[in-house]
């Protein structure tokens, strides 16, 4: 799994984006599992991450409603499958509001940019 680490930080929150391939749900949550051993990231608010696998969408909030699918799109729209993406956030004590959607599209767009994905028109 790549990770990359401080990509944003707005209010106290600080976020990362990691991903790599994986052929199924059982896969995703297994590199997810790897992550987490990581105390740094075991301990992180949220761990939103998506998947886009032929005919099967597959996606976890983890606390952060809606991020999921904000991942999900993106990954369709990208056209990615097979490639888990997982934002990670940890809560500075300040709420974002709809903020928190635009850096979880920011740290996906940071990601397939540093894999090589061209960016997708909005």
């Amino acid at each position: 799994m790549t990770t990359f680490d401080g990509v944003i930080s707005d209010r106290g929150s600080k976020y990362a984006v990691s991903g790599g391939p994986a052929e199924s749900r059982a896969e995703a949550e297994a590199l997810l599992k790897a992550l987490k051993r990581k105390k740094k990231f075991a301990k992180a608010t949220h761990n939103t991450w998506a998947l886009l696998l032929p005919g099967e969408p597959v996606k976890a909030d983890d606390g952060e409603a809606g991020a999921g699918m904000v991942i999900l799109r993106m990954l369709e729209r990208a056209g990615l499958e097979n490639h888990v993406i997982v934002v990670t956030r940890w809560f500075g004590g300040t709420h974002l509001g709809g903020d928190r959607f635009r850096h979880v599209q920011e740290a996906v767009r940071i990601y397939l940019a540093e894999i090589g994905v061209p960016p997708v028109a909005e």
